[in-house]
């Protein structure tokens, strides 16, 4: 796979927002996630990550900043759920931008050796064991320190989090849930005023 230059500078060093909505929401809708799309734009965003080739295709049509698109599958007896299908790959090559989300060091080499030029951090901390709290910042340093172009995600729900990927050698960061999972926010916000009440 080959990513135009343009793209990767276009991302350089910038915010992507992940405008996808919890599964089965209220706000589950491609025309949803696409409006969401729209504003993080407004607001300044250098990309935006989109679920389905339906909400990839749709903000394609109206948005001129770089689109990572995913699709998420469960499949039984397989484990992969991020795009684990090659004809996935292959649709949302065409619709978007596509990048290799990976859990460790040895998963971005490979990905950049068979041809990627992104490798996100986004699933260090999901392949098993107890999900940290914290961003794998320490990843997101090593992956850099072999010259990967690394897109820092996952965890990062603060802008203070946003740039210290960044300072750690991240080409770009996306934040997710922080900005457009309402129904996370929310129970963040719920959680702290049920621990703090008297």
């Amino acid at each position: 796979m080959t990513v135009d230059t343009a793209i990767l500078d276009a991302l350089r060093g910038g915010l992507v927002v992940s405008c996808q909505p919890v599964q089965g929401g209220p706000l589950d809708r491609p025309e949803i996630a696409v409006a969401m799309a729209e504003a993080a734009v407004q607001a300044g965003a250098n990309g935006v990550r989109l679920e389905g080739v339906a909400a990839v295709s749709a903000a394609a049509r109206s948005l001129a900043v770089p689109i990572i698109g995913i699709v998420k599958r469960d499949l039984a007896d397989y484990p992969v759920r991020i795009t684990p299908l090659e004809a996935d790959v292959e649709q949302l090559a065409a619709a978007g931008l596509a990048m290799a989300d990976c859990s460790a060091l040895e998963e971005g080499l490979a990905a950049a050796e068979t041809g990627f030029e992104i490798v996100g951090s986004t699933l260090s901390g999901y392949t098993g064991g107890p999900v940290p709290d914290a961003p794998d910042f320490e990843l997101v340093e090593r992956m850099a320190a072999q010259g990967l172009t690394v897109m820092a995600e996952g965890r990062i729900r603060t802008p203070a989090e946003a740039a210290a990927a960044l300072s750690r050698g991240a080409w770009a960061v996306t934040v997710g849930s922080a900005i457009t999972r309402v129904e996370h926010v929310t129970g963040w916000f719920v959680e702290a005023i049920e621990a703090a009440a008297p």
